[in-house]
């Protein structure tokens, strides 16, 4: 794999307009899968911005002010060099209509809001799926000479395939965890995550925008609503998280998080947007 170290992070607005231009010309194969941008990314020397750090608390509701990043901002930290390896020519999938369908997180030690860190992203697989094909894009975060967080998210690019599409994956009737707390979010949930993100994708923005791609009105973000889950979640020390996006949460609406021992999930009355779960793991010695 080939590993390019950049001297600063890419700006977003023409990595995403880039996105966005290439898109219609980017046509995957019906069979599905594709080799992808053999390219790692690495980017060093990364500080915090505690300004945008505290707004990123603000919105999603976690504690401000805590020594520790939220589990979840080493995403955003990382997003910048996850567009430009998924706006490249070398990736086959077009950027408009990707779905982030999951994440995994493993934090192996807190993070320090003062401290330094080395970023590096990369594709790691692009699988066929009955609907299209699946990109996985890794991003670990290093301090010194070890990786101490990393994610694995898979996006969805739907396009007809060679096989007709079968019954979806978790179709067993499930118990909905208790309920613990009922949020209303207003319509400005997107723009407010955008500003604190970078991801200023046109979905989330206004609902003239979202309309454009077939959503009656602006949807949140799903790092969003998973970062909004967490932050009532206790994710203390070293953790694994995985979080699934089942479904989009209109804005406005009201929602309900509810939470059974690890187990956690945003619901909007009988829909189901988000199941997720927060494992503990034994700490590491050093």
């Amino acid at each position: 794999m080939d590993t390019r170290t950049l001297v600063a992070p890419p700006a977003l607005a023409p990595v995403l307009l880039r996105g966005a231009l290439l898109s219609p010309f980017k046509r995957p194969r019906p069979g599905g899968g594709a080799d992808g941008p053999r390219t790692r990314l690495v980017l060093g020397g990364v500080r915090i911005d505690l300004a945008r750090l505290a707004a990123y608390e603000r919105v999603c509701g976690f504690a401000t002010g805590a020594d520790a990043l939220p589990v979840t901002y080493p995403h955003v930290l990382g997003f910048p060099l996850a567009m430009r390896l998924m706006t490249a020519r070398t990736f086959p999938l077009p950027l408009l209509g990707l779905v982030h369908t999951s994440i995994e997180i493993t934090r192996h030690h807190d993070l320090a809001a003062t401290g330094e860190y080395e970023l590096a992203v990369y594709v790691e697989a692009l699988t066929p799926h009955r609907r299209g094909t699946e990109a996985v894009v890794v991003t670990e975060v290093s301090a010194g000479d070890r990786v101490v967080w990393e994610s694995r998210s898979t996006y969805l690019a739907r396009h007809r395939t060679a096989e007709t599409p079968g019954p979806e994956r978790d179709t067993q009737p499930r118990e909905p965890a208790p309920a613990i707390a009922t949020w209303r979010l207003g319509k400005d949930v997107g723009r407010r995550y955008a500003v604190v993100s970078g991801d200023r994708n046109p979905i989330h923005l206004h609902p003239l925008t979202a309309r454009l791609f077939g959503f009656p009105r602006a949807i949140a973000h799903g790092m969003w609503t998973v970062a909004r889950c967490l932050a009532e979640h206790p994710a203390d020390g070293p953790v694994h998280v995985r979080a699934e996006f089942k479904a989009p949460v209109l804005l406005p609406s009201t929602v309900t998080y509810a939470a059974k021992g690890p187990a956690f999930e945003l619901r909007g009355g009988q829909r189901l947007h988000l199941t997720g779960e927060v494992r503990a793991l034994p700490a590491e010695a050093g």
